[in-house]
């Protein structure tokens, strides 16, 4: 087995940043296929917490070759800040690989997006504000910037140009950040941040597809989750780019025959950053219990995540789509005491039963959960999460073990590893 694909499975913040550190120390590369600094993966070795919003989650291991797809949209300052950040911590020699087809975040794409979000008021989609889905607006609509358009200046100040005119009905300011929206001052700007990183950029497609046929074992990192596709998840509060494991053939040039697995990252709970429906989301102490002890503030944003039981439609549904064959299930310790936990297994919606994931937030709005209650507590002592280690399903907690075998009963695939607790330490295959 060559090449396996690791994606969230909810609507992101599963841990996926950890589960791929944990997967790259056996891998030789590890590729990010899509979306931009909207993500954030977060590391813990040894009590030292690492953020990472572009860099691929296997930099912390040395020698790893690492990739930015074509599928990406970047931005180049908060990328080669991680690069420099990464520096100051002595990790300098990153074998990192950016294609020369990935668009890139422009000031007046973060400038439309801030904007958009601030004119539509309490309609707003709760975005980043990162650029992100103006970008990939530009990709879809052929207007895009690429980083091989870094190599030829004056095609790359004729678009810059073409770019701020497309989005001045929008912007309508001359300065934005600190930058001002001007042809000449992003110009220069950019044709800095191209000599920079020109020797970086590669036509990874054909490298990676290389890599694979040698034999090379690759690693393909999803940002975000099923549940923000642009396609499947809850349109339209959503990312701007295909969160699927179908997203890295388009977003790397990889076809699907050579993807031999897929894990679909799952938390033990149910979280979602911003606005959007949610069925399983608490309001009450429970609530505030799993925010507190899973520390759910997003990576990104800052923002504290809606909190809520697991749902096993959502789940099922991006099994389904998503493509997943195995899962890891994270977090599992912040559920360690709690006497009872509910499962959501179905959705009644106008007096009828459903495990269909609705396509319409219309819909969902009117979902409430079907919940199956199982027993606690998990007894996740010390000495007993060391041995699971070790002994894996044996060893186990009678509720815990019967807590993983009824989410791998509903989904029909197997929870291969566990994570419990933020240091990579806290993760086992079972």
């Amino acid at each position: 087995m060559t090449a396996t694909v690791v994606i969230g499975i909810q609507w992101g913040d599963e841990g996926k940043g950890k589960i791929i550190d944990y997967l790259a120390e056996k891998n030789d590369m590890v590729v990010r296929f899509q979306g931009g600094n909207n993500a954030g993966h977060t590391i813990n070795v040894d009590g030292e917490v690492h953020k990472f919003h572009l860099i691929p989650s296997g930099v912390l291991h040395p020698g790893k070759e690492l990739f930015l797809g074509n599928g990406l949209v970047l931005d180049l300052t908060v990328l080669k800040g991680e690069l420099d950040r990464l520096a100051d911590l002595g990790i300098n020699q990153i074998s990192l690989n950016i294609s020369d087809r990935a668009n890139i975040i422009m000031p007046y794409h973060r400038a439309a997006d801030s904007i958009q979000e601030i004119t539509l008021g309490s309609g707003n989609i709760g975005t980043t504000g990162r650029g992100i889905g103006p970008a990939y607006t530009d990709k879809i609509s052929r207007h895009g910037i690429r980083m091989c358009d870094l190599r030829d200046h004056g095609n790359l100040r004729e678009k810059i140009e073409k770019g701020l005119h497309r989005w001045k009905d929008v912007i309508k300011t001359d300065e934005f950040q600190g930058i001002r929206l001007r042809t000449d001052e992003i110009f220069n700007m950019f044709r800095d941040l191209g000599e920079f990183f020109l020797p970086f950029i590669s036509n990874t497609s054909r490298l990676i597809n290389k890599s694979i046929d040698s034999g090379k074992k690759v690693l393909f990192e999803g940002a975000q989750g099923v549940l923000l596709d642009v396609d499947f998840g809850t349109y339209p509060f959503v990312t701007s780019s295909h969160t699927l494991s179908g997203g890295v053939t388009i977003g790397t040039g990889v076809g699907p025959t050579k993807i031999d697995k897929v894990i679909g990252v799952i938390k033990a709970y149910t979280t979602r950053v911003g606005k959007g429906p949610f069925p399983t989301e608490l309001k009450d102490r429970t609530r505030d219990t799993l925010q507190q002890k899973g520390c759910e503030i997003g990576a990104t944003t800052g923002r504290t995540r809606r909190c809520g039981w697991l749902d096993l439609v959502i789940l099922k549904h991006s099994v389904m789509v998503g493509g997943a064959t195995a899962g890891a299930l994270t977090k599992i310790d912040v559920l360690a005491d709690f006497d009872e936990i509910k499962v959501c297994t179905g959705y009644m919606i106008d007096g009828k039963e459903t495990d269909e994931f609705p396509p319409s937030i219309s819909i969902l709005d009117r979902a409430k959960p079907v919940y199956t209650t199982l027993p606690g507590p998990f007894d996740l002592d010390k000495e007993t999460l060391d041995m699971i280690k070790t002994g894996g399903r044996d060893v186990m907690p009678k509720n815990l073990l019967n807590y993983i075998e009824f989410i791998e009963n509903e989904l029909k695939i197997p929870i291969e590893i566990l994570s419990f607790g933020p240091e990579r330490s806290n993760t086992s295959e079972i």
